[in-house]
């Protein structure tokens, strides 16, 4: 059974002992993310993912970060989002220890070096530009960045090229000091352990983890009073649409009605979009919907890639569906289907221990609380056909819809009109 033990400095660990598995993972997460940066920074806590990996005190040279972990066929990673950042290594559980002290050393005593920090700006602009170059990521980017316009919630989590080409030594360096405290942060070790002797390892080795206060986010503004459609126009070959509203966050009591909703809408080859849009019209080869809860925030959109001149077509079609879902109660066998759909991928997604980890650790930094799989399931479970009909109902306001296009398209009344 997963175990949170809060330290005195205010550091949370938490283990998961999983016997069935040889591996074991290690997964530092702090509480900060775009949503917590200053325009002038925009990109800072990607950034600074980058660089923990760039040598410390004792493993000056990047080469003698990777290397131990590799030779021991281990895999290392780190990942940043609006709300967490997180840096991972999973190993065989006989290097426990070795994971243990090599992420504790990156994310005490990296060095961040000069040199290195400029390297590094020209690989995230590669990055920039390679999520740019790609529609169907562009779109997904774009969505939250039109959801929410200028704001850090509607900021690019990697940055602008600008803002990356503006951060110094001393930006990273304030960052981690105001950010990377132990009220902020949180240890998981997943798999094969001993959990007695893994929180008395981490105490010793995060000791020095800054008992400060962190930096608080600023409040997410949301306000919208009609439809509202965004056009990126570039000449490809195919057109992205990104089509959706605004949702519930993880507090709100819908929250898995809106999990449920979109599961029945695109959640798998057998959903009504994937079916209606690319089985039945042919229209796209990718069509999926999504909900997303975070702590202050929360969608529901669905995302396509379209030949050009159906682009239209597409959107009535989705439109459609929503409107399906609002004035028609779901049938008891498909509201069964979503969520077995639901528990069984959740099931499948959990048999490792690094995806344990992220799945727990994630829960307990956002929330302050974790579900096992088993409490996941009977929220699911209590989703009734009158809570799917009523999330419908609110969310699915024409007031409410947004719609981005990544296309040749360039006149946008026309989309708007679709939604008017």
């Amino acid at each position: 059974m997963p175990k949170t033990t809060k330290l005195r400095s205010g550091l949370r660990v938490l283990t998961i002992p999983q016997k069935s598995t040889r591996t074991v993972t290690v997964l530092v997460l702090v509480g900060t993310g775009s949503k917590y940066e200053e325009k002038r920074v925009n990109g800072i806590s990607h950034f600074l993912e980058h660089m923990f990996f760039k040598g410390t005190k004792k493993r000056p040279a990047p080469l003698e970060i990777a290397g131990p972990i590799e030779n021991v066929g281990g895999v290392f990673n780190a990942f940043t989002t609006q709300d967490l950042t997180g840096y991972f290594i999973k190993v065989d559980a006989f290097h426990l220890n070795l994971a243990l002290d090599m992420v504790a050393d990156i994310f005490l005593n990296s060095l961040l070096p000069a040199r290195e920090i400029a390297k590094e700006k020209r690989v995230v602009t590669e990055e920039i530009n390679m999520r740019k170059d790609a529609p169907a990521i562009r779109v997904r980017d774009l969505w939250e960045q039109f959801l929410y316009g200028d704001q850090p919630a509607g900021w690019d989590v990697a940055g602008t090229k600008e803002t990356v080409s503006g951060l110094s030594r001393s930006d990273l360096i304030s960052y981690v000091k105001s950010q990377y405290v132990a009220a902020n942060t949180l240890v998981c070790v997943a798999g094969n352990m001993q959990e007695r002797s893994t929180v008395k390892n981490v105490k010793k080795l995060f000791f020095a983890v800054s008992p400060k206060d962190f930096r608080q986010k600023v409040p997410v503004r949301e306000f919208q009073r009609s439809p509202e459609v965004f056009l990126e126009t570039r000449a490809t070959d195919q057109t992205h649409i990104a089509f959706g509203v605004r949702g519930y966050n993880l507090f709100h009591k819908d929250r898995f009605a809106q999990d449920v909703l979109a599961t029945i809408l695109g959640g798998g080859m057998s959903s009504r979009l994937f079916t209606h849009v690319r089985e039945k019209l042919g229209l796209a080869y990718y069509i999926s919907s999504t909900s997303e809860s975070n702590p202050d925030t929360g969608f529901l959109a669905t995302f396509a890639g379209v030949k050009n001149e159906n682009a239209e077509k597409a959107v009535r079609v989705i439109l459609a569906e929503y409107r399906k879902l609002k004035n028609r109660k779901v049938p008891p066998g498909e509201l069964r289907n979503a969520k077995d759909r639901i528990k069984g991928s959740t099931a499948l997604s959990l048999e490792s221990s690094d995806a344990k980890a992220e799945f727990y650790a994630t829960q307990e930094i956002l929330e302050n609380r974790f579900f096992t799989p088993e409490q996941l399931y009977d929220k699911i479970e209590a989703v009734k056909v009158s809570d799917v009909q009523r999330a419908a109902q609110d969310i699915f306001q024409q007031k409410n819809l947004n719609l981005v296009v990544l296309g040749p398209a360039k006149d946008k009344d026309r989309f708007l009109k679709l939604l008017s």
